[in-house]
């Protein structure tokens, strides 16, 4: 039976210093038992030297280069020994008895590969936080929504999703995995950098019949966006070219009209930020599209060594239901 003391918590960090100043206490006070990883990716700042002095029994992992997310903790992940990650963002606080819940679902199922808890906003406590809310979905394109969020419109927490349920992705803000299917899925796709790499996980953990489950039973305060804003358009490119890459990599039966929709779909997104007068998300599409072209080779190889399920996915279209029918909704 796996306990508490059988998670490694490991909070990726890139000259984060005041952000593991701010919320480490958190991690530290309620996370007994858990043994505490901070991998760094190559940062400049002194906040390693930070944590070395302040929090010594914290675990350092010093990786050599900004690999982003998916290098970051692919290369990290290698010196951890305990069976359970917990890949943790800096700018989380968690609550008292989080981990128990966790710990008690990888238990009572053993099918069960890949955890999320509920996350909320740190800045507005009462309502879901947009990178995972209550878990993740994919439509039949490849667009990524949670419960509790869809697009820019978020939920109040009234404990609608205080329960415990099978969903298609985790957030990468606080994902709990088995070390043992992260190594078998091979990690992260490293050509994502960032963003979406914790979707493609998923869903190759799917193809393989293993579970993504929300235990909304524990939660955690999620600031978001504090490495890359929304407002940012390396961030733009990022979401639309992976989201893409995850989406031909592993949807289910022929993907030349799903991928060709979804094309149409981008254009749209295209002309909507050159309407709302936001020039550089608009090249950042056009740039997102330009790098799949680029890498489609690779990226159907990828596709031919795996094998998909179908169902992948309750929604036709996200984007109808949303911008048409006017669902606000899960």
């Amino acid at each position: 039976m796996l306990e508490t003391k059988d998670i490694a918590i490991v909070i990726l960090n890139w000259n984060g210093k005041n952000l593991l100043k701010q919320f480490l206490p958190s991690v530290i006070s309620y996370s007994q038992n858990a043994m505490i990883y901070v991998a760094d990716n190559a940062s400049t700042d002194d906040s390693v030297a930070f944590v070395s002095a302040t929090y010594p029994s914290i675990k350092i992992i010093k990786n050599s280069e900004n690999g982003g997310y998916a290098k970051g903790y692919n290369d990290a992940l290698k010196y951890v020994a305990e069976p359970i990650f917990c890949l943790l963002n800096s700018d989380v606080e968690v609550t008292e008895n989080w981990l128990q819940p966790i710990v008690n679902q990888f238990n009572e199922d053993s099918g069960t590969a890949i955890i999320q808890p509920k996350i909320l906003d740190y800045n507005n406590k009462d309502y879901f936080e947009y990178a995972g809310a209550a878990g993740g979905f994919v439509d039949h394109y490849g667009y990524p929504y949670c419960r509790g969020r869809i697009f820019n419109t978020i939920e109040k927490d009234e404990g609608q999703y205080n329960d415990i349920s099978p969903i298609f992705w985790a957030s990468g803000a606080c994902l709990f995995t088995r070390k043992s299917i992260f190594e078998e899925l091979k990690g992260f796709d490293e050509s994502f950098f960032a963003h979406m790499e914790e979707i493609d996980l998923c869903w190759r953990a799917y193809n393989k019949n293993y579970k993504t489950v929300y235990v909304g039973t524990t939660s955690i305060y999620h600031v978001g966006g504090a490495t890359l804003k929304n407002t940012n358009p390396r961030k733009t490119f990022l979401n639309f070219r992976n989201s893409l890459s995850t989406l031909v990599k592993n949807a289910h039966g022929s993907i030349y009209w799903k991928a060709l929709a979804r094309m149409i779909l981008d254009a749209v997104a295209f002309f909507m930020f050159l309407f709302q007068l936001k020039p550089m998300h608009a090249f950042s599409i056009l740039k997102a599209h330009i790098s799949f072209y680029a890498q489609l080779p690779i990226i159907l190889k990828k596709r031919n060594n795996s094998s998909q399920r179908a169902h992948y996915s309750d929604s036709k279209s996200i984007v109808w239901s949303y911008f048409i029918s006017k669902r606000r909704r899960f």
